[in-house]
């Protein structure tokens, strides 16, 4: 490698996206590269010019180390959708004019669905137009729904955070009681892919029974059967737990969040901005059963835990970020980097390359034949799947009792102009 990379981040950040930032830095400095720079806030940032030097940020071995430990996208992230080569060209033309400035030979982006949507026209558009630069895409996304790849590194993270979080919740419903019991709806990410919370069942062992229900997206949703349902475990014990996905849908195609209240938020990709299910189920079941009702809804505390990441995803979002940057200087282009696992018990995975063309805006479901034939939990195959992501700690940096990050470059926090 002769001259420049540039990374950037895209899309909602996890508690390992700096890991595979780290990954990309190290590999491209060990492999020649003379500079790299780090795009403020994505391809966004880039069509305004806003960029670092990674060199001035990642001084020393320890510099590294708390990267690869500090949640949340470390350059900034965003949720830009570039328009077709044929629908304006001029960003395409200004984006090359700029890569050209910085003298950039590779290209790296980590982010998710939407991310490599990117990564896919700006390859085209190098090939249309014979440019040198070559684009390859990193995979990132705790929703783990990234096509062709075993899983995405931020996945594993993720679900250690929520199975730990879950068993918590369950051991705290069983303190107080109440005459007519109590039910807490914890509400997941996962607009259409349910694997983040069917990772609650990890929860459920010789010492914790785990959540008594659990909705995927991948299944129709029926309010009057959930009740039903609710309302039977109520007779048996005193406590009880579910676990909803955000996107969960009625028969009708509505979101359940929607039942409480409008969605007006829409992102440039089309997607809605969900909220508010566990708190419309917890409202329905306090007025249809009488009984006292909590909603929890973790939010960006899945994708943020980094006290609570785990090694082995870790580990990976380093591997395909080096790896990426391997294939890069190789001659690749237009591929991402995917994970392929070869076993699950000893768990061996490797990296490989596909074409992001087959990747971008395809989305990977739960299995059915992992989600119960009822369509309130997930089966052993998903546990088998998802538990060696999870295994192994690392552990912070403490300073003062609390967990060092690497400082964010306070460019970020410069406003526009």
């Amino acid at each position: 490698m002769k001259r420049n990379v540039i990374v950037g981040q895209s899309g909602g950040p996890t508690a390992a996206i700096n890991s595979s930032l780290a990954g990309v830095y190290r590999t491209a400095i060990d492999r020649g590269a003379n500079k790299v720079y780090g795009m403020l806030h994505g391809i966004q940032g880039l069509l305004e010019e806003k960029y670092i030097d990674l060199s001035e940020h990642i001084r020393t071995e320890l510099d590294e180390e708390l990267l690869k430990r500090t949640p949340a996208a470390f350059l900034g992230s965003c949720r830009y959708k570039l328009p077709g080569i044929h629908e304006d060209i001029t960003v395409y033309e200004k984006i090359f004019n700029i890569l050209d400035k910085l003298d950039i030979e590779a290209f790296i982006y980590i982010g998710g669905n939407d991310s490599m949507d990117t990564i896919k026209k700006l390859s085209d558009y190098a090939v249309l137009t014979g440019h040198g630069t070559r684009f390859i895409g990193c995979p990132k996304t705790i929703d783990n729904d990234l096509a062709l790849t075993d899983h995405t590194p931020g996945y594993g993270s993720a679900a250690k955070y929520i199975g730990t979080s879950m068993k918590e919740i369950i051991r705290d419903g069983f303190c107080l009681e109440y005459s007519k019991g109590l039910v807490t709806i914890v509400e997941v990410m996962g607009r259409n892919a349910g694997w983040l919370t069917g990772a609650t069942a990890l929860s459920k062992g010789e010492d914790c029974e785990g959540p008594d229900l659990i909705y995927l997206p991948e299944i129709t949703f029926d309010l009057q059967n959930f009740k039903e349902r609710v309302a039977a475990l109520l007779e048996e014990k005193t406590s009880v737990v579910v676990a909803v996905s955000e996107g969960i849908r009625t028969a009708d195609g509505r979101y359940v969040c929607e039942l409480g209240s409008d969605i007006n938020f829409v992102d440039a990709f089309g997607h809605k901005q969900l909220s508010g299910t566990a708190a419309y189920l917890a409202n329905f079941i306090a007025g249809e059963l009488g009984c006292k009702t909590r909603s929890i809804e973790f939010s960006t505390l899945q994708r943020a835990g980094s006290h609570l990441a785990s090694r082995v995803d870790i580990l990976e979002a380093y591997q395909v970020g080096g790896a990426a940057v391997k294939a890069a200087d190789e001659g690749d282009s237009g591929q991402m980097v995917v994970l392929q696992r070869f076993s699950d018990e000893p768990y061996q995975c490797g990296s490989a390359l596909r074409d992001v063309h087959k990747i971008a805006n395809d989305e990977k479901c739960v299995p059915r034949n992992w989600i119960t034939e009822d369509g309130t939990y997930v089966t052993q195959e998903f546990i088998t799947y998802v538990e060696p992501l999870v295994q192994g700690d690392v552990a912070p940096i403490m300073v003062d009792g609390i967990p060092r990050h690497l400082y964010t470059p306070k460019e970020l926090y410069r406003r526009k102009k």
